[in-house]
């Protein structure tokens, strides 16, 4: 269970320098990101399958077009993380909130491009992880860390949220590309995107890959996790799923996500499953830390 308000460790730089003066934009002792938990992933993936059934959805209901609804999410979201940057420490609902409102605002981008635009699934793909791969190669050089455990800074969090909406945008196009080279029918897709998030897990915690970069890749793949998991849900039964339609399955995992969401806003809860590892260039020295799960 992760609490309302989570504690940072010193930046590498103020690394064993008691009482250093706070740098401008720093919210000292605070992250502004939730522990990485098994509440972390469910209501994540419960966002990315909010993202793909609420896209389709509005984009059916409001009679704006995909342009019209991809304009208004986006301000939606503008405003959602207008109050979430100016917060001072993690507050559960607000940070969902943007969270879901990314997952929308993500894929519609790769609506756009896909269905409006007319750009290729493999071009959009690559785009996006050059995207992606530009922003953790500026936020590193600039921060010294890619840890969500450092998000304590006003231009770390502008690095993170820009990240997040890489990663949805790059889910999206990643996981159609996937589906319809492979034609795998929505929870064969599941399935081997499951697998794949299962197999980076293991290579964390038996082949000691770096918690950073196994993070930020389960966090990808999460995004057509859940896609495919939303689409088995609400599609027709003639195109391989259950036929729950998109209101029922939006309001479905909405009010799970709510209800996660109040219980760990409820207050302070036991300390468990973490995972921090912070890279740092300072003094031309790697400093990490590693949290032990228990």
């Amino acid at each position: 269970m992760t609490s309302e308000t989570s504690q940072t460790s010193p930046s590498p730089a103020a690394h064993g320098r008691a009482g250093a003066t706070a740098t401008p934009g720093h919210r000292p002792h605070w992250n502004k990101v939730p522990e990485v938990t098994a509440y972390f992933w469910i209501i994540k993936v419960l966002c990315t399958t909010v993202g793909e059934t609420a896209a389709d959805l509005l984009n059916e209901k409001l009679g704006l077009g995909l342009t019209g609804v991809s304009l208004l999410m986006s301000v939606l979201l503008a405003g959602v993380l207008v109050v979430q940057f100016r917060t001072t420490a993690y507050r559960a609902g607000v940070y969902w909130l943007a969270v879901a409102l990314i997952s929308v605002v993500g894929t519609l981008i790769s609506d756009n491009l896909t269905d409006n635009m007319g750009v290729p699934l493999e071009t959009s793909t690559a785009v996006f992880a050059v995207a992606l791969a530009v922003t953790f190669l500026v936020w590193y050089r600039r921060e010294g860390t890619l840890s969500i455990h450092s998000v304590d800074t006003v231009s770390r969090e502008a690095y993170y949220w820009l990240a997040v909406l890489f990663t949805f945008a790059l889910g999206t196009a990643a996981g159609d590309l996937v589906a319809e080279r492979m034609a795998l029918g929505y929870w064969v897709s599941g399935l081997l995107f499951g697998l794949a998030i299962a197999a980076v897990a293991v290579a964390h915690r038996a082949l000691g890959l770096n918690a950073v970069p196994s993070f930020w890749i389960a966090y990808i793949l999460t995004r057509p996790l859940g896609a495919s998991v939303g689409d088995y849900l609400s599609q027709p039964t003639g195109d391989g799923g259950l036929g729950f339609g998109t209101v029922v399955t939006s309001a479905l995992f909405l009010t799970v996500i709510l209800g996660l969401v109040v219980h760990l806003s409820a207050g302070p809860s036991p300390y468990v499953d973490q995972t921090d590892a912070t890279l740092s260039s300072h003094g031309g020295e790697s400093w990490a830390r590693s949290a032990t799960y228990r």
